[in-house]
């Protein structure tokens, strides 16, 4: 997925003749503490209420502040991943999206990110989840997913995690089966670790409720 699938058109850019009174109002009205700032169609930079509150006359236009915005954005083409890298780094809730010719074409919402994610993961479909242990140098997903499938299964997602100083991978399956005793019996014939397994009815169900809730927190 890319950024411009992602793209919200719900919260429009400032321009420079708006007043830094108007800018607060938009924070208030779209739960941001960020907004975009474009002059024809070229963006100038994310503004801040620092920037309004350290002006003396939020009336003015924004034009006549001595602005020195920032400008994180990503670019149409770039990856989810990379959207949300530069969100992560610069501690934002709405990410710019540029055109080829850096031209300003909207903005990607924390929001976005999170239904993007939660598609990406699957956290809406049927199944179960496994969580396996290997060693670095014997790891290899397509014998793992050569396993799921000799059960008629198939590997929705996956994922990798491992410590510092460990020569140890942590493997989590999402499984679009809920019985999945027997791939467990085939992981363990093949001296696999399983460290966890959680079908439909024990994680799935928990795993939306929190998404859900999430969500709403969102919302507020």
């Amino acid at each position: 997925m890319i950024a411009s699938e992602l793209i919200s058109y719900d919260i429009p850019p400032l321009k420079l003749n708006d007043t830094g009174a108007k800018v607060l109002d938009w924070m208030e009205e779209f739960k941001s503490s960020d907004l975009p700032v474009v002059d024809e169609n070229k963006f100038l930079g994310l503004i801040n209420e620092a920037n309004i509150l350290d002006s003396n006359n939020i009336d003015a236009p924004l034009s006549s502040y001595n602005l020195d915005l920032m400008k994180p954005h990503v670019y149409q083409q770039q990856h989810l991943f990379e959207v949300i890298s530069v969100a992560v780094q610069n501690d934002l809730t709405i990410i710019p999206v540029l055109g080829e010719n850096d031209e300003y074409l909207g903005l990607i919402t924390s929001k976005a990110i999170v239904h993007a994610m939660a598609n990406m993961i699957s956290v809406q479909s049927e199944g179960s989840v496994i969580k396996l242990e290997v060693n670095l140098r014997d790891y290899s997903l397509a014998e793992i997913a050569k396993m799921v499938e000799s059960d008629d299964a198939k590997v929705l997602t996956s994922f990798l995690s491992s410590h510092p100083d460990s020569k140890k991978l942590e493997v989590t399956l999402k499984i679009n089966k809920t019985d999945v005793t027997r791939i467990l019996h085939t992981f363990e014939r093949y001296n696999y670790t399983v460290i966890a397994s959680y079908n439909e009815s024990d994680y799935q169900k928990d795993l939306k409720g929190r998404y859900d809730e999430f969500m709403r927190f969102l919302n507020i």
